[in-house]
């Protein structure tokens, strides 16, 4: 009886990743189209900026005076403020917005989960020959500066696109552990330990069969900061609990990696309700 009900369980949650899967991947696709299209505007950008900055040397060349440094380097600048701007109006469609300031850009990058806008944040572009990061809210264990160095000065819109993963990442498991403590609070024994980055878990909770009540240990690792799923799971109970628990604590591990965290106890709930 509770194998079988276990199993039911992974069939729904499965049907359930699998059309996720199916809308993420059309999204991603779409999204790989918009991006397409924008490196096509960015590239022509590049090249009108080119065809000015050769008609200035022109001129400079017919008897109006000229500086090729001055020329080349508004013509970068001028260069980069188009990508920004081109960059804006896809990002829009992301959950990243922002506005020109006379120093450069301030984005905006929002957060949601299932539907539910979370938290924003902002970040202060400095647009020169270097682009810099003038001021910002991003959560002091979030890797900006190793994001920075990395993709900054040469992609912006690749800088933004991980810095977006890693606050919608953190921002989903956050608010899976929320949600495990309210709405689960009577499953759960004792408190929910949690890091800032909230990419480890450790936490215990009660399984019930036939009038009894069993506790089970978790500890859920996030290997992948761009991932809302865990890449480590251990589910364990007591070392002389029955062998059925064994079983119970395995396939709970399975949805513990496959269904987000409040899903898989609504799930768990379900099944102890059929089975009670």
């Amino acid at each position: 009886g509770v194998l079988a009900h276990l199993e039911m369980l992974e069939v729904q949650a499965h049907e359930a990743a699998v059309k996720q899967e199916e809308m993420e991947r059309q999204a991603e696709k779409l999204a790989r189209l918009k991006a397409r299209v924008q490196e096509l505007r960015l590239r022509r950008n590049e090249l009108r900026a080119k065809v000015d900055l050769q008609q200035n040397r022109q001129l400079g060349k017919g008897g109006i005076a000229s500086d090729p440094a001055q020329f080349t380097t508004q013509a970068i600048l001028e260069r980069k403020m188009k990508s920004v701007k081109a960059m804006l109006q896809l990002f829009y469609l992301t959950g990243i917005s922002g506005k020109l300031t006379k120093r450069g850009v301030c984005f905006c990058i929002s957060t949601a989960y299932e539907g539910t806008y979370l938290d924003l944040y902002y970040l202060d572009l400095v647009i020169t020959l270097e682009v810099q990061i003038h001021c910002h809210s991003i959560p002091i264990f979030i890797p900006l500066e190793q994001l920075a160095k990395k993709y900054l000065q040469t992609d912006i819109r690749r800088f933004l696109s991980v810095l977006s993963d890693h606050l919608n990442a953190y921002v989903r498991r956050r608010y899976q552990a929320d949600q495990l403590q309210e709405h689960f609070s009577d499953q759960i024994e004792g408190t929910l330990q949690r890091n800032s980055l909230c990419n480890l878990l450790v936490f215990n909770y009660n399984v019930s069969h036939k009038g009894k009540t069993f506790p089970f240990n978790v500890r859920l690792l996030y290997g992948d900061l761009c991932r809302s799923l865990p890449t480590e799971v251990i589910v364990s109970c007591t070392p002389d609990a029955p062998k059925f628990l064994a079983e119970t604590a395995a396939a709970h591990s399975d949805l513990f990696r496959r269904v987000a965290l409040h899903k898989a106890f609504c799930s768990f709930s379900s099944a102890e309700e059929r089975l009670d």
